[in-house]
């Protein structure tokens, strides 16, 4: 293409006048995203990727997070804002590809699949205001089509795939979805897996019988407004059925939230107070009379809800059960035997290690990890070269060590088994992290910068208070205790395991 980023009026993502940046900045476009997110997933590269990569399903809430922080940075009227995000993207892309189960490859710097995303946000922010009852003229849709494929030329710089206009659009978007999208693995995670087992926002992590309640009921709604609003040939032909009903629910819900968004402040609508509004601690002061009034009613269903449901019983002396509290699922690493040592070791497994939540330990898992610390901390290209050199040694140095079976991967057991993870690898991690992390020189970590790197996906503190000036053996001793699965931290629990 020679034309790539086309605009209309003069208008770019960032711009003052952009409605790009208007909408995705409108909580309601959260509709809009997850819809894209299916089509995303059914394109065979895409749905691939997420599978083999992705955290979607085990950490939603800090997926949620940083893919809102990194879209504002694009949309950003900051054009090295923009340029400094992008750049980060294409990094981090440009690290997935391999091979699907069909022996097919992918690669998350296809031009075609990149653009395919693009295409389903652009459509579906197109059908998000239609349904909304605001649709967008002909004017309209050809300026938030430019603004698109502004977008898509940041983060390729040969300016993608897309249609140089939207007249050629629609064909093409019709026929990828004719020819090019299947009933992949990814889109049944996204329906059936992520929203039946989504885990607690930071709002209503602490009443567990509340987040029960609401997803019990949420879940299977969120399922069937979200099928419902597919393109019909694509229902068709990955055989996925609209509940009697349904659209009925899906039409209710996007002209609620348009209405919502025009009628009430913007203050209460804008992503940023969605964001909010799922954080459990906000800084003293600053928490809006919303998420207070949310968090004050969660409290009290929670208690209801306590109230009315049975306790579960729990085994008394001599295995004979008798009622009590539920026993919490401990992160602590010590234990008094064992039998006991082991299951301690596999919930780190389970909670830490298998960051993909497959049930295994491989190169995408410490990939993963790779990837939230170089988001935290914004490291630029050989900072996060680094760190990612590091963690694909010790994945060697693992696979090498605890692969018993010689699978290619490590197992649960295998893991449980192993006598220390404390390998030089580990520590050439915990000296790129700590190099990342004091970025004064000081060759000390400041509560200041310990708070950069550990402040949880929602919070803007830390749940551990910082400590005091840490060295960098000091720091490298904390690291590698966690790390070997025998030394509880909530900082560190806060960085790799927060959902």
């Amino acid at each position: 293409m020679t034309e790539t980023a086309g605009t209309t009026a003069g208008s770019v993502p960032g711009d003052e006048d952009s409605l790009l940046q208007r909408l995705c900045n409108e909580a309601r476009w959260g509709l809009a995203a997850t819809r894209a997110s299916i089509l995303e997933a059914a394109h065979p590269q895409i749905g691939a990727a997420l599978i083999d990569h992705s955290t979607f399903v085990v950490h939603p809430w800090r997926r949620l997070r940083n893919t809102v922080v990194s879209t504002q940075r694009i949309v950003s009227g900051d054009e090295r804002v923009r340029d400094k995000e992008t750049a980060r993207l294409n990094r981090l892309h440009s690290r997935i590809s391999g091979t699907d189960a069909q022996g097919r490859p992918y690669d998350a710097m296809d031009p075609e699949a990149r653009a395919w995303v693009v295409a389903t946000l652009f459509e579906s922010t197109v059908m998000m205001c239609r349904l909304g009852g605001e649709p967008l003229d002909q004017a309209a849709q050809e300026q938030l089509y430019a603004e698109f494929r502004a977008f898509l030329g940041h983060m390729d710089a040969d300016g993608g795939r897309l249609p140089d206009t939207l007249a050629e659009f629609w064909p093409y978007y019709e026929k990828t979805i004719a020819e090019g999208l299947e009933n992949t693995q990814a889109v049944h995670a996204v329906l059936y897996r992520l929203f039946a087992e989504v885990p607690a926002p930071p709002l209503l992590r602490d009443h567990p019988a509340t987040w029960a309640a609401v997803r019990a009921l949420a879940g299977p709604l969120a399922t069937a407004i979200t099928v419902a609003s597919l393109p019909e040939s694509y229902r068709r032909q990955a055989y996925l059925t609209a509940l009697p009903g349904a659209r009925v629910l899906m039409h209710g819900a996007y002209l609620t939230a348009g209405l919502a968004t025009r009628w009430l402040p913007s203050s209460w609508t804008r992503t940023e107070v969605l964001l909010d509004a799922l954080n459990l601690d906000p800084p003293a002061g600053q928490g809006s009379p919303v998420v207070e009034s949310l968090r004050d009613h969660a409290g009290k269903v929670g208690a209801l809800l306590r109230l009315i449901t049975p306790v579960p019983a729990r085994p008394g002396p001599g295995g004979s059960a008798r009622p009590g509290r539920p026993g919490r699922s401990g992160r602590s690493g010590r234990s008094g035997s064992d039998g006991s040592a082991r299951r301690s070791a596999e919930r780190f497994f389970a909670q830490v290690l298998d960051q993909t939540g497959d049930g295994y330990l491989d190169w995408p898992d410490l990939a993963a990890m790779a990837r939230e610390i170089a988001t935290r901390l914004d490291l630029d290209g050989p900072a996060e070269d680094r760190l990612f050199a590091a963690y694909a040694a010790w994945w060697e140095e693992l696979r090498t060590t605890l692969d018993a079976d010689g699978d290619g991967r490590i197992d649960a057991h295998e893991y449980a088994t192993a006598t220390t993870l404390a390998g030089r690898a580990l520590i050439e991690i915990a000296d790129v992290l700590f190099d990342a992390t004091d970025t004064d020189g000081s060759q000390t970590i400041s509560p200041e910068e310990y708070r950069a790197l550990f402040r949880t996906t929602f919070d803007h503190d830390p749940a551990a208070a910082a400590p005091a000036d840490l060295s960098r053996s000091a720091f490298t001793r904390e690291f590698l205790a966690f790390m070997a699965g025998r030394h509880h931290s909530a900082a560190y629990e806060n960085l790799l395991t927060q959902t």
